[in-house]
């Protein structure tokens, strides 16, 4: 039987560590043990499950190969590659089994996923049921992920994304740039005296210094690390504790 290959990760940093390289090489490994022919690779490195066929340009394509008759079959890791959402599932099985003699092959539980049977509904059933578990279970660990970082915000602490202006993360802490919280200290000293944000800008350039990305600083600039000097007294107390325990 000629296969098709199928990969996918979400992330840059799966990317990176190369999972797709893995997945292709076990996909291969798995079809060769089994007698098929790979005959085309497939992937859609850094793009979320959750997006339907057509956003997704290697599953697209593979779909395409298998209506056309190029490939006979799809063979990937498990059905979580190929969605994380029970209805974007359905919709590409019934896409893949368009035709009565394609085939989904799971390579890490060895087996073919099996098409709907009328005769047999239960298989049906079971199969979205095993989708809507797998779903919940995505569902309540990003909700887990999410309380997580609200309660860090609440306490002070930095939550998510990039550190702000004067500051570096490393392991979840804010650590102090010196530097940077010097400028800081002269944006905030200007915005007191009533000076806007392109006269804070050009006071900056004026006096020889750098935006972080050793640019000439902007209003644009200026204005993203005002929004973001907006702290709450939690933000301001735990700072404070952080610049104490470095010694900054």
């Amino acid at each position: 039987m000629n296969v098709g290959i199928y990969t996918r990760v979400s992330t840059d940093q799966q990317v990176q560590g190369e999972s797709l390289a893995d997945q292709e090489h076990d996909a291969r490994a798995w079809s060769e043990a089994n007698g098929h022919a790979v005959v085309a690779t497939y992937s859609d490195p850094g793009l979320s499950g959750r997006l339907p066929a057509p956003e997704r340009p290697g599953l697209a394509d593979a779909l395409e190969a298998l209506a056309s008759g190029a490939i006979d079959a799809l063979v990937l890791r498990d059905l979580d590659r190929l969605a994380r959402e029970l209805t974007v599932q359905e919709a590409v099985l019934a896409q893949v089994w368009s035709r009565p003699d394609t085939c989904v092959y799971e390579y890490a539980a060895g087996r073919e996923v099996l098409r709907d049977d009328p005769d047999d509904p239960m298989r049906t059933a079971m199969r979205q049921v095993q989708g809507v578990f797998a779903q919940l279970e995505r569902a309540l660990i990003a909700k887990r992920l999410r309380d997580a970082r609200r309660n860090k915000a609440r306490r002070g602490r930095h939550a998510n994304g990039p550190a702000p202006y004067g500051w570096r993360t490393q392991d979840g802490e804010l650590f102090p740039v010196p530097d940077e919280l010097a400028v800081l200290d002269l944006i905030r000293q200007h915005k007191s005296s009533g000076a806007t944000q392109v006269e804070i800008a050009a006071a900056l350039n004026d006096a020889g210094l750098l935006t972080r990305d050793g640019a000439r600083w902007t209003q644009q600039v200026v204005s993203r690390i005002l929004r973001r000097d907006n702290r709450t007294p939690e933000q301001i107390a735990y700072q404070q504790e952080r610049i104490a325990a470095v010694g900054a």
